[in-house]
C-alpha cells in the first residue's frame, strides 16, 4: 500500500530498497528554502542494519502489509521458539533473535499474536500483562521513603526488574510486557 512520506510514523514497516524496514525515528523538516521532507531512521527487520533516509513530501513509499494471527507458545530449543495455531494446528518456528529478551516471558500455551509478511513470521506480540514469580529480591531499607522506594528483583526466568519494598522472594506479580515494569502483586 502506497503512502505519502508525511504519513510515515514510528513503528511502521516499510518496503524500501528490496528489504523490510521498521521505522525507529521520523522527523518532518520544512526548511526555509526548498521543499519539505521527512528524515527517517529505519532498521532492517532481517539483517539488523540501520539506514537514514530522506523522503520528499511529494514522494510515496510502500507500507508493508502484515497478516496477524493468534498462536499459542509451545516450547523452545537452543535457536528457536515454536508456536502452534490453535485453529489449524499449524506449527511455526521463530528465531530467538527476532523476539529477543522478551522471549523469557513466554510460558507454555501463552496466546501471542504473530505478524507475517509474505508468509514469513517477522514479529511476536505478547499479551500486555503476564504473571511472573519473584526468585530473589534485595531487603528493603527502612526509612527510604524520600527516594523512589523501589528495589531490584530477579524473576524466575532471569529478568531483572524493579519492585516495591513490600514484594518478597516467592511472590507472584503481574508484569507489563511492553516496558518490563511491575504492575501489581497477586
Amino acid at each position: 500500500m502506497k503512502i505519502n512520506a508525511g504519513e510515515i510514523r514510528v513503528g511502521m514497516l516499510l518496503e524500501h530498497k528490496n528489504d523490510l524496514w521498521e521505522v525507529l525515528k521520523t522527523q518532518h523538516v520544512k526548511p526555509g528554502k526548498g521543499g519539505a521532507f521527512a528524515q527517517v531512521e529505519m532498521k532492517s527487520v532481517g539483517k539488523s542494519t540501520k539506514l537514514n533516509e530522506r523522503f520528499r513530501s511529494s514522494e510515496t513509499v510502500e507500507k508493508a502489509s502484515l497478516e496477524q494471527t493468534k498462536f499459542n507458545y509451545l516450547y523452545e530449543d537452543e535457536d528457536n521458539y515454536f508456536f502452534m495455531n490453535p485453529k489449524t494446528f499449524d506449527q511455526k518456528e521463530i528465531r530467538k533473535t527476532i523476539i529477543g529478551e522478551k522471549g523469557k516471558l513466554l510460558t507454555e500455551n501463552l496466546e501471542v499474536l504473530l505478524s507475517f509478511h509474505n508468509e514469513l513470521p517477522i514479529s511476536v506480540e505478547l499479551p500486555t500483562q503476564v504473571k511472573c514469580k519473584i526468585e530473589t529480591t534485595d531487603a528493603a531499607i527502612k526509612g527510604q521513603t524520600v527516594s523512589s522506594s523501589y528495589k531490584p528483583a530477579i524473576l524466575d526466568n532471569g529478568i531483572k526488574i524493579q519492585v516495591p519494598p513490600f514484594v518478597e522472594g516467592g511472590d507472584e506479580i503481574i508484569l507489563d510486557t511492553r516496558t518490563l515494569d511491575y504492575i501489581k502483586k497477586i
